[in-house]
């Protein structure tokens, strides 16, 4: 099994910076794609970033210029800068990746438990 873990959500007011990190863990034969995406209440969960296994990057454009993805392949980990954070960021952030467990598999989705982001006006 693979499991992903997420840290450094919080409380911030408006204009500050968070940094999430996700760390991947257990069966892992390599990891594709790795992102986040976020929840608002009564809303649908929605891409953030995303960043390939080679480092290119996707953002939403509402996250343009204050967000930042990066990702460590030796440590399974992507992390999330966000800068310059409004209101409208409060959420769940939830990590995802694309993980084979075995050379033969497929990657499969995997999804972090969610960090809670509050942003303060």
């Amino acid at each position: 099994q693979v499991q992903l873990v997420e840290s450094g959500g919080g409380l911030v007011q408006a204009g500050g910076s968070l940094r999430l990190s996700c760390a991947a863990s257990g069966s892992i034969f390599s990891i594709n794609d790795m992102g986040w995406y976020r929840q608002a209440p009564g809303k649908q969960r929605e891409l953030v970033a995303t960043v390939t296994s080679g480092g290119r990057t996707n953002y939403a454009d509402s996250v343009k210029g204050r967000f930042t993805i990066s990702r460590d392949n030796a440590k399974n980990t992507v992390y999330l800068q966000m800068n310059s954070l409004k209101p409208d960021d409060t959420a769940v952030y939830y990590c995802n990746a694309a993980v084979k467990t075995r050379a033969w598999r497929t990657f499969d989705d995997y999804w972090g438990q969610g960090t809670q982001v509050t942003v303060s006006s």
